[in-house]
């Protein structure tokens, strides 16, 4: 391993930066970065020491060099390579081993030369001071990180490129594609669906089964003949001639393949000459032709309609001896009409004016005042005269959650929230190819358990921020998922049923009560009682819809205020046993259906952009929902 840790530690005053490998543990390091504080400050006091004594032979603090190396350590030894920025040391952390195949220190020293590049890149200088590491922290934190797992010389000047200007998302993702593209590679983005086809089509092939038909196997069969030995060819066509008679006798295949297989191929002998001289004769040719008479004169005559309105001739024949030209027949057949045919005889020579407007909308408008373009719209598309959709400045995130309790009689057996962030992007007609991308962070996340990420799409940049690249899409793009502690999840109803059997009459009571830290009342809740027969009579309160079929009860409630006393749905029903019988108890279970849209989410959780002032993305309204809501 070449480098374990790096640091950033001034000369005077405590560390700036600790950034640490995965399996190397940032106590270790600190106890690393303590000993060489100590040790420096144990060669500083030495130097002073020997001046005051007048011994100046040791020459200048060896660890006050613009580079080095040192090791520390008593117990655990460790490697510290060093340089010297202004006031500021950049360390790396390394182990001590003899072996260089184990352990190359040269690379540990290019990765901490790799860090001054960038420390110096973020304070834009030589002249490194702790107030400028501050000005420009999550930058040099991420670079840090990239360096210290290695890069090279392409995407760490990249990163040094994109540090000021695009930010942090830029310098961590886009330095990848910018090798890539140096190096000639194409993205996994682009790869990615010829890859996700591959397997589809691989997939599909390899579960296809199908059977080659009957015609193709004899076809084969016969061409199959002709590749057998001569040896064997005589006795196969002895059989072949004793089949023949029966093969004749049965009715042919009309798709069966053709016997011209396993004929040798003839050009000039296939055609055979007739030499009979009455094939030149044409009276045999069209002796069996048939020409068509023509009518009687009588047909060719029109007759006359005096029917008013309709008088005129119509029918008839008439043939002429005048001969006509075949561009005369066919005169005008290309033009716009066709068929030489006038437009003037069909169309007046006036043109009629046309009325202005939305086709006779304007007429609609009613009063004294007339119909005028300002008033009716004239001259504007129609999308503007209806009602206007909202138009999307932008990405749209939004948090949806669905919660699920259990509640018996009024104690919470169990409860579980589960949300899901979703990222609407721009639609691909108005962006194009144009990938969304930026940066946000999450808060209020106290109570949540775990967390989810769609990997694809998002990665995480620790610390609750977390940098979002996807292509446009017409649908909500879910990119996390979480759920929060059970006993951290707040309730936005509670719920209680109590039920009663008192002879043969069977009692049942829902008491509900809204939480009241909800940020707006509950509205169209739906309580949903899961009968234990099908009643002959009911007697409810308030009123209820029964269905038999599901032998269920629904109520529909159209608010539950925050505060107040809670709400009562009752319904009394008569069962066939009573409760002296001792028989089984009568199980209902209620449950809950209810759904809400607001500024605020259910858990807290909300998103927020990385950086004040920057709106990389447009939070809109959170809903949440109830899932399998129950009391029994």
């Amino acid at each position: 391993m070449s480098c374990l840790a790096l640091s950033l530690q001034p000369t005077n005053g405590s560390d700036i930066l600790l950034q640490t490998r995965e399996w190397f543990p940032p106590a270790r390091a600190l106890v690393a970065l303590s000993a060489f504080r100590q040790t420096r400050l144990a060669f500083a006091s030495g130097k002073d020491q020997s001046t005051e004594d007048g011994d100046t032979s040791l020459g200048d603090d060896p660890l006050a060099a613009s580079s080095g190396q040192v090791i520390v350590g008593v117990e655990s030894r460790y490697r510290v390579v060093y340089r010297l920025v202004n006031s500021i040391y950049v360390l790396g952390i390394t182990t001590v081993d003899q072996d260089d195949s184990v352990n190359n220190v040269f690379e540990c020293i290019s990765i901490v030369n790799q860090a001054v590049s960038v420390v110096v890149t973020a304070c834009r200088g030589v002249d490194v001071t702790p107030e400028k590491l501050s000005r420009k922290y999550a930058e040099i934190y991420m670079a840090l990180d990239i360096v210290l797992r290695g890069v090279s010389n392409i995407r760490l000047a990249a990163m040094l490129a994109s540090m000021h200007g695009d930010g942090i998302a830029k310098m961590v993702h886009s330095a990848i594609h910018t090798e890539n593209k140096i190096r000639g590679a194409d993205s996994w983005i682009n790869e990615e669906v010829h890859s996700v086809e591959h397997e589809a089509s691989v997939e599909a092939f390899s579960n296809a089964r199908f059977e080659l038909p009957p015609e193709t196997l004899e076809a084969g069969d016969e061409v199959a003949v002709t590749l057998v030995p001569t040896g064997q060819s005589s006795s196969i066509e002895q059989q072949d001639q004793q089949q023949k008679p029966e093969e004749d006798q049965a009715e042919k295949d009309p798709f069966a393949a053709s016997d011209a297989l396993n004929k040798p191929e003839e050009l000039v002998g296939g055609f055979k000459k007739d030499k009979d001289p009455s094939t030149s004769d044409l009276t045999k040719a069209l002796a069996g032709l048939e020409v068509t008479t023509l009518p009687p004169a009588a047909a060719t005559e029109s007759t006359h309609i005096g029917v008013e309105g309709f008088e005129g001739d119509y029918g008839g024949i008439e043939f002429s001896n005048d001969g006509s030209t075949l561009p005369e027949d066919f005169e005008g057949i290309n033009q716009a009409w066709g068929g030489g045919l006038d437009a003037s005889e069909f169309v007046g020579p006036k043109k009629v004016a046309k009325s202005q407007g939305l086709g006779g909308l304007e007429l609609l408008q009613t009063g004294s005042e007339a119909a005028t373009p300002a008033a009716t719209g004239a001259g504007t598309p129609l999308e503007n005269l209806l009602v206007k959709k909202t138009e999307m400045k932008g990405p749209e995130m939004y948090i949806s959650e669905e919660i699920s309790a259990e509640f018996r009689e009024s104690l919470l057996a169990r409860v579980g929230l589960m949300g899901v962030v979703f990222l609407k992007s721009m639609p691909p007609k108005f962006s194009g190819d144009k990938e969304t991308e930026f940066s946000f962070k999450i808060e209020g996340t106290s109570g949540v358990k775990r967390v989810v990420m769609q990997s694809s799409r998002v990665s995480s940049l620790s610390n609750g921020m977390f940098h979002v690249r996807t292509a446009p899409s017409e649908e909500p793009i879910p990119i996390l998922k979480y759920s929060l502690l059970p006993h951290l999840t707040p309730l936005p109803l509670r719920v209680r049923l109590i039920k009663r059997h008192t002879g043969t009459l069977f009692s049942v009571m829902i008491q509900y009560a809204s939480s009241p830290d909800l940020s707006a009342p509950l509205n169209d809740v739906i309580f949903v009682l899961k009968l234990p027969v099908d009643p002959t009579l009911l007697k409810v309160s308030p009123k209820a819809v029964l269905s038999r079929t599901e032998r269920e009860l629904k109520w529909h409630i159209d608010e539950i205020p925050l505060k107040g006393t809670p709400g009562r749905l009752r319904a009394r029903m008569p069962v066939d046993s009573s409760e002296e019988d001792g028989g089984e108890e009568n199980e209902v279970a209620c449950y809950v259906k209810f759904s809400y849209q607001g500024i605020k989410s259910l858990s807290g959780v909300s998103l927020q952009p990385t950086s004040e002032g920057k709106t990389d993305f447009y939070e809109v309204n959170h809903r949440y929902e109830s899932g399998v809501y129950m009391c029994n």
